[in-house]
């Protein structure tokens, strides 16, 4: 059979090396993270899958030296790396016989980086999807054995995208595992003029600036960092940060209204953004305080700038 080292950490992760079990491959290794403890886990366990189909993980840290130790006292014929968050250095890449692929959640070379399906929310795309592709040095900058496409809604949250993009992650790995086991998995060079690439988003990240982004702007930004993400947030309304879950675009013009300006009526909350219209909040939340709909938030006006 087939030895197979994966390193792989998050839903993607958890999900494809699921279908490396269920198919009775021999999985030899696993890498995985340890849980950061500054950010909510919302996927289920490499870790703990990996365990209880009888395989102890191991924590790696970095992608260097310890790696290419685990790697070689392994002695595995492929890696798979999905969703693993460190890069691996050439000497990992170049063990296994039959090389070493990468999960991107991406359609590569679109959304190289960190956070390609928040990304993609964030920038208003309408679909996006998962790649295989061969692992080099450089990320995610491999040749594309297959991809899966999937599309995004104007209201799709990040989270309702990934949990798309893991299903056509599996799709792919499935489709395109015995060709690779057998060293003819189809290649393609990916196109460098196409390519952008995306860094890592931070919560701070998330600050709804009204006076730079229009209407469908700040409402992607919503959907792109909401539940189970740390979220968008302002302080125009009310005295604190105040975390915004939910937003509509509502077509509704904001003339002689300055960005950021709140209108308060009938249980709809609605501010002004800097293309003269209005998004529509549902779903807020005072920090330290429940969250709670748009006609049970309490605002003072005073405290609004």
């Amino acid at each position: 059979m087939t030895r197979i080292a994966v390193f792989a950490y998050s839903d993607v992760g958890h999900a494809c090396l699921k279908l490396l079990f269920e198919r009775g491959e021999q999985v030899v290794l696993v890498a995985t993270h340890a849980d950061d403890p500054g950010e909510h886990r919302w996927f289920e366990s490499v870790a703990d899958l990996s365990r209880a189909r009888g395989v102890e993980p191991v924590v790696v840290s970095g992608g260097g030296n310890e790696a290419l130790a685990k790697v070689r006292a392994a002695s595995p014929d492929l890696i798979f790396s999905f969703y693993y968050r460190d890069i691996l250095p050439a000497a990992v890449l170049q063990a296994p016989r039959l090389g070493a692929f990468n999960m991107h959640g991406s359609l590569l070379p679109r959304y190289r980086g960190r956070a390609p399906v928040n990304w993609a929310v964030l920038n208003g795309e309408t679909r996006t999807g998962a790649t295989l592709h061969v692992m080099t040095e450089k990320a995610d900058a491999g040749d594309i054995v297959d991809q899966e496409a999937v599309p995004i809604g104007p209201d799709d949250t990040a989270v309702e995208v990934q949990r798309r993009v893991t299903n056509a992650a599996v799709q792919v790995l499935g489709r395109r595992l015995e060709e690779i086991k057998a060293g003819r998995a189809p290649r393609r060079p990916q196109n460098e003029s196409q390519a952008t690439t995306f860094a890592k988003r931070r919560p701070e990240d998330g600050r709804i600036e009204w006076s730079k982004k229009t209407s469908q702007e700040v409402h992607n930004l919503v959907r792109a960092v909401t539940h189970p993400y740390p979220g968008a947030f302002s302080d125009v309304l009310g005295s604190g940060r105040v975390y915004v879950w939910k937003t509509r675009v509502p077509n509704l013009a904001a003339h002689d209204n300055f960005p950021g300006q709140i209108r308060q009526e009938q249980g709809h909350l609605y501010v002004a953004c800097a293309d003269d219209h209005y998004v529509e909040i549902l779903s807020l939340q005072r920090a330290g305080e429940p969250e709670v709909s748009a006609k049970d938030f309490k605002i003072n006006l005073r405290d609004t700038r």
